[in-house]
């Protein structure tokens, strides 16, 4: 079926207006919505070294291999079952339907990015067993749908009687979000219809003359707003809305509590609590409401929990979950590394929530969030292969713990995959995060080589990037507008070019650069005239226009606010918005034993051949070691390499560690 100006915005968002096949429902010009606008993922094409391979990686290695994993493991059977195309028995975890959701909605962003006949024909196939699956009035849940007397754990003996561990709204919300994508991508309603009979009968069930509770884990409030906008159906955002504004009020139930979000009303709360998955997609879906109803107080509370989040309970890798018991936050300044849970799902929510923050009001720090996320604290979570992944990802190993759902490496798979199939829905998306816009303003974000059309109201400005970033902070923007024209284009300069790690007081760095952000604009300097946290460059704008921006590199010692007792008396590294850490195989067998003081000499070095090509920190070091008595302790010179974050546990299991004693 031929795509007629479909745009599909990033993970997904689409904004504002939408052009639709003939008998589909039609758009709503001017819509409210986020008063700054993504450019669509499909509009931003990357061709650099660093993230194109990746997204490559995803389309061939990633996207397969999960799906063979769904079909190994039951999670698509289950639905060949419940439909009566072949008999068997519910396998799996109640909420394994929701894997095969984030699968359809990954391989759709790739079917938008590359078209690929193959795997747009096995998604059919796949989509008709699950709407084989759903029951006459729209029901979807499988488990119950193949053996309603012998339920797995956590799930109620009636529909929708156990909401606070049944996933069954959130396996529903994670649907949502695959066949919004699967229709943008392919044009097709297969899966989409089969959301809207399920989201139609959700909406007779719940509401405030009707059933009044709550998933115990958020999500489906993210697809209910994303069926939304491609319907203009309003009863999908009013059921978002409830199912938020119902968090923290009894109406004749038990509340769930801190761990669910559900211990006060959603605008009540200043403090992220409990599971750190749950808090982010609510927070998501918070924002998205807020955006599409103009909600203020919805605005001022997550506002308030991101303030909390940034300054008492991020890790430098733009992580969140400190504690694995709950998958969850701890208090305030609670932020242990070898224990550290870090889900790398929580990573993919708090890019997903630092975003939509910026889409809101189109602030700098925000994107400096995300970017420290996607860099460090979500790519971690990948092999460079594409198919081993880490669920948590800690700040330091021993090389023994097996943190990972029982191994100290990588796994190909875990019973619970919730995080593989995040992370393949995810990268295909990363395009979208490039670019926004706002009336006559066109926003650079992100700093990645590749090229990028930017429709505005009065204007479309094309765009290419020529960079080498993360590694060099030289930066070469192309600006060809399809007209000349006054606009302003906001360049982000990133806080760690600022001298400020993250915004706030949790982190800072040993030493103040004395290093500047330089900008050209044909190759005349230009002064930064800066607004929050952009470079604004307001000019008429004409074809072969070039922006040129350098970021110094220096390597950057970096402290953790007193208050975080893990880290008293340790130093961290970072180089641009790269986080380093040291490992076992470049230090001599050991992380955990070295000693970097203050005044060591440093220098960094691009190595291609090493992890896939990395840049390098290297230096000399002291590692403590037993004394010969074999008890005292004593500390030996020897040479120091520290690693990008994301590419360790690539050599096997061992020492590793980002935080570092110095003294």
């Amino acid at each position: 079926m031929e795509k007629k100006g479909l745009t599909v915005g990033v993970a997904g968002l689409v904004l504002l207006a939408v052009c639709f096949k003939p008998g589909a429902e039609a758009a709503v010009e001017g819509r409210r919505d986020y008063p700054v606008q993504p450019v669509p993922f499909t509009d931003v094409q990357i061709t650099d070294s660093f993230w194109a391979p990746r997204i490559e990686t995803n389309r061939k290695v990633t996207i397969p291999y999960e799906l063979n994993k769904c079909e190994e493991t039951g999670r698509i059977t289950n639905f060949a079952i419940a439909g009566g195309l072949m008999e068997g028995k519910f396998e799996g975890i109640r909420f394994n339907d929701s894997d095969v959701s984030k699968v359809i909605e990954g391989a759709s962003y790739s079917l938008s990015l590359a078209p690929d006949a193959k795997l747009d024909k096995y998604l059919d196939e796949v989509i008709a067993k699950m709407a084989a699956a759903q029951e006459e009035d729209g029901y979807l849940y499988t488990c119950r749908t193949i053996d309603p007397k012998h339920l797995p754990g956590g799930t109620g003996e009636t529909r929708w009687s156990k909401l606070r561990q049944s996933h069954e709204l959130y396996n529903a919300g994670h649907m949502y979000e695959a066949g919004v994508a699967h229709y943008q991508a392919t044009g097709k309603r297969s899966l989409l219809d089969v959301c809207i009979k399920n989201a139609d009968l959700i909406d007779r069930v719940f509401g405030p003359e009707e059933k009044r509770n709550v998933p115990g884990h958020e999500e489906i409030e993210i697809g209910l707003a994303k069926l939304y906008r491609v319907t203009g159906d309003e009863k999908y955002l009013k059921l978002a809305k409830f199912f938020l504004d119902e968090r923290g009020r009894a109406h004749g139930r038990e509340l769930y509590g801190e761990y669910c979000q559900d211990h006060k009303p959603v605008v009540e709360q200043n403090e992220a609590v409990g599971h750190s998955v749950r808090a982010g997609y609510m927070y998501c879906g918070m924002a998205d409401v807020a955006a599409l109803t103009g909600d203020a107080d919805y605005v001022k509370a997550i506002d308030r929990i991101w303030e909390n989040v940034v300054s008492k309970k991020l890790y430098l890798t733009g992580s969140i979950g400190a504690r694995r018991r709950g998958e969850a936050f701890g208090d305030n300044y609670e932020l242990p590394n070898a224990t550290a849970y870090n889900e790398t799902c929580a990573a993919i929510a708090n890019a997903m929530w630092n975003h939509r923050l910026f889409l809101l009001h189109g602030e700098a720090k925000y994107i400096d969030v995300l970017e420290k996320i996607i860099y460090n604290g979500f790519l971690s979570g990948i092999s460079l292969s594409g198919d081993t992944f880490f669920y948590p990802n800690p700040l330091a190993s021993d090389g023994k713990f097996k943190f990972n759902q029982g191994s100290a490496t990588r796994q190909q798979w875990f019973r619970c995959s919730c995080c593989p199939t995040n992370i393949v829905r995810f990268i295909p998306s990363l395009p979208g995060y490039v670019y926004a816009h706002c009336g006559d303003i066109l926003y650079v974000n992100i700093f990645i080589g590749g090229g990028g059309m930017v429709r505005m109201k009065n204007n479309t400005v094309r765009l290419k990037q020529e960079t080498n970033y993360p590694w060099d902070g030289a930066v070469k923007i192309m600006v060809k507008p399809e007209r000349s024209a006054e606009l302003a284009i906001y360049v982000r300069i990133p806080g760690w070019a600022q001298n400020q790690p993250v915004p706030s007081d949790l982190y800072r760095y040993l030493i103040t650069s004395e290093q500047k952000v330089t900008l050209k604009v044909n190759g005349k300097p230009l002064a930064l005239d800066m607004e929050k946290g952009f470079a604004r460059i307001r000019r008429t704008w004409k074809r072969g226009d070039v922006v040129e921006v350098n970021f110094p590199m220096p390597i950057r010692r970096v402290l953790c606010n007193e208050k975080v007792k893990a880290n008293s008396g340790r130093v961290a590294l970072e180089r641009g918005p790269i986080v380093y850490c040291a490992e076992w195989p470049d230090n001599d067998g050991q992380a955990l034993n070295i000693v970097l003081p203050d005044d060591a000499a440093l220098k960094a070095k691009h190595r291609k051949d090493m992890l896939g090509g990395v840049t390098i920190i290297r230096g000399r070091a002291g590692g403590l070691q037993a004394g010969e008595d074999g008890k005292s302790m004593v500390t030996k010179e020897q040479d120091f390499v520290a690693i990008p974050y994301y590419a360790w546990s690539h050599r096997g299991a061992g020492e590793m560690a980002v935080w570092l004693a110095r003294q």
